[in-house]
């Protein structure tokens, strides 16, 4: 689930900077970049937490 997490926070920031660049999308770029940054913060949050 994490590496899920990660991979969808990556392609957003790729959205993100193809957006600011393109100036097409207007503000849901932006909106794109604050999910992106939430998700790779709760990925350095929480860690890789391996239940034995």
């Amino acid at each position: 689930m994490g590496n899920l997490l990660y991979l969808i926070a990556v392609i957003l920031i790729i959205f993100w900077a193809v957006g600011f660049f393109a100036y097409s999308a207007g503000g849901i770029i932006h909106v794109l970049l604050v999910i992106a940054i939430i998700a790779i913060l709760l990925r350095v949050i929480q860690g890789d937490r391996i239940i034995k």
